[in-house]
């Protein structure tokens, strides 16, 4: 099932859905899971955008949170839709579950009238790259040199028309 995420009724799977998903957090950032993962789901936005109107899923098998995404709306143009992370559980990946969630991210960016998603693909990250390939996202623009924590990466931003 895919539902909105709710930051009381759901912090606590969202932070468990971090842990799980460790391997991630210690790729972007070099630094351990706590709390402040799941916190900043909910919480952050791009500049100028209300964390508000963000747009927060997740995808759960019974009461297990497998993934999870946030996607910000007007960011950068008016009529876009920014994919911040989406991330899986590694019991979760491979299974189809990316496509699954990445759809009804699909339908409500095009309810709320975004013309095309972006995502921020980290260089050190090919197969999360590949995915995003695969599902039809093109290379925009690469930032290199991106502070994440207590590392740096070069970022690919890649987007999909809608």
């Amino acid at each position: 099932m895919i539902r909105s995420l709710d930051p009381q009724q759901d912090r606590a799977a969202v932070a468990a859905l971090f842990r799980a998903a460790a391997d991630y957090v210690a790729l972007e950032t070099g630094l351990p899971v706590d709390d402040s993962q799941a916190d900043a789901f909910f919480t952050d936005a791009p500049p100028g955008i209300d964390p508000a109107t963000s747009l927060r899923l997740g995808l759960f098998d019974g009461a297990t949170l497998l993934g999870k995404v946030d996607v910000a709306f007007g960011y950068p143009g008016p009529q876009d839709a920014y994919i911040g992370l989406m991330i899986f559980a590694p019991a979760a990946r491979g299974a189809g579950h990316g496509a699954r969630l990445l759809r009804a991210v699909e339908t409500a960016a095009r309810a709320r009238g975004a013309t095309r998603l972006l995502i921020a693909a980290l260089e050190a990250n090919p197969k999360g790259r590949a995915f995003w390939q695969r599902e039809g996202f093109l290379p925009e623009q690469v930032f290199p040199d991106r502070p994440y924590g207590t590392r740096h990466h070069t970022v690919h931003r890649m987007a999909k028309p809608l």
